[in-house]
């Protein structure tokens, strides 16, 4: 598996003019109205190479949520953006955007026309095998997930429940995917995997698991940008970054004190600044 090199991800400053990004460029929040809330990565996306947000906010009275995708426009070069990443962005055929619902989110293979539909039914057993055939056996295989040749860190992909009572009951329930796709602290990736030249498959990452292929036979010869559209019922959302190679000092810390508490409410007890305990509470 050919190793993906960390980088900082980031949001265009091109983009819908309901958005409203922070400083550091890694938070989208729409600030009115329930459309134009379109953003796009800043860098086009390495083969293999996740761009994962978190849902940090919602907003009730909208029917519809948050859509993710890829395209291979560069967002520098639009005039204006779209209002719509459905069907605006995709109808001119240089786009493929997914967009996420409560239920219906995994993309079933139909083996009577060659297409992909959407469903929930699990993968027929010959399909199942396929797959435990081509999941490499390591000891790392349960710290991460693996999409075609591609290898991602498991630890960021699935959210933290804010503090509270049950927090430590709630974060099992992140973990075991038992949290909607469209809920706030839902983490949801894009990322595409290279099946041929010059060709890839899109893949939706939701809380750790991988939705299967969503889009097949994407041109990538041109750089694809990550888009993402805060849409609706989701009012904002923010990156979450990625570690591909050896852990940072800051990450090693982190799993060292989960590690030795009962829960994660117990950190507030250690003797540590508060900006370790608010990284080791919420990551």
């Amino acid at each position: 598996m050919e190793a993906i090199p960390d980088q900082f991800m980031e949001f265009h400053p091109i983009h819908g003019v309901n958005v409203s990004l922070d400083l550091s460029g890694t938070r989208a929040t729409r600030v009115e109205s329930f459309a134009n809330g379109v953003c796009f990565s800043k860098h086009p996306l390495k083969p293999g190479e996740i761009f994962l947000i978190e849902i940090e906010e919602k907003e009730v009275g909208w029917c519809g949520n948050l859509r993710v995708g890829l395209t291979s426009r560069d967002p520098g070069n639009l005039d204006v953006v779209p209002e719509y990443s459905i069907p605006d962005l995709t109808d001119s055929g240089d786009s493929w955007v997914f967009a996420i619902t409560r239920n219906h989110n995994k993309v079933v293979e139909d083996p009577g026309d060659g297409g992909q539909r959407l469903g929930r039914g699990e993968p027929g057993e010959e399909a199942a095998e396929r797959y435990h055939n081509l999941k490499p056996q390591t000891f790392f295989t349960d710290s991460h997930l693996y999409i075609e040749n591609v290898r991602i860190p498991r630890d960021k992909l699935v959210g933290r429940s804010r503090p509270g009572r049950y927090s430590h009951i709630l974060d099992d329930l992140y973990r075991t995917n038992a949290l909607p796709p469209t809920a706030r602290r839902s983490r949801i990736g894009v990322l595409y995997t290279q099946r041929g030249p010059g060709l890839a498959d899109m893949h939706v990452v939701i809380n750790g698991e991988d939705m299967g292929a969503s889009a097949k036979g994407i041109p990538s010869i041109q750089p694809l940008h990550a888009v993402v559209d805060v849409f609706a019922a989701t009012k904002c959302v923010r990156i979450v970054q990625v570690e591909y190679g050896f852990s940072s000092l800051q990450t090693l810390c982190r799993k060292a004190i989960q590690k030795h508490i009962v829960h994660r409410m117990a950190i507030d007890w250690l003797e540590l600044p508060e900006a370790m305990k608010h990284y080791c509470k919420y990551e």
